[in-house]
């Protein structure tokens, strides 16, 4: 249920006129810390999305995301876990690239992703460097 709910306050985030949830912007992002894998994957994936919907909190979207190279391994979080969340991160940084302010971190950041041992996480790095010429 955590994980469809996660899914439907991102998808309500384009109706939300009352900014309700820039109040539960970092319970939402507090999540990034859990060690289920499944969860900071809906949080990340779903990123973008909000970022679209509510560009006022772009530069906050994209710092909890740039976190995510350096989450704790855990039981349910294994390195390989970490990669494929990784993935997710360029995937929905993509979303909303021409939003972003300080695109060195974001570019940085994708960059070190081209040294990622999963070869799909590779992949998405290369192919957002050539979307925003940026390789």
């Amino acid at each position: 249920m955590k994980w469809n709910a996660l899914y439907i306050i991102a998808n309500l985030a384009k109706v939300d006129v009352e900014n309700r949830f820039d109040d539960i912007f970092y319970k939402y992002y507090d999540l990034l810390d859990t060690e289920y894998m499944v969860t900071v994957a809906n949080v990340v994936g779903n990123s973008g999305k909000i970022a679209k919907a509510k560009p006022h909190l772009t530069q906050k979207i994209t710092k909890e995301l740039l976190k995510t190279e350096n989450l704790t391994r855990k039981l349910h979080l294994t390195q390989e876990c970490k990669n494929v969340i990784l993935g997710h991160a360029i995937l929905a940084l993509d979303v909303y690239f021409d939003q972003i302010e300080n695109k060195d971190d974001v570019v940085s950041f994708v960059k070190r992703q081209l040294s990622n041992t999963r070869n799909v996480t590779r992949t998405k790095a290369e192919k957002f460097l050539e979307k925003w010429m940026l390789s």
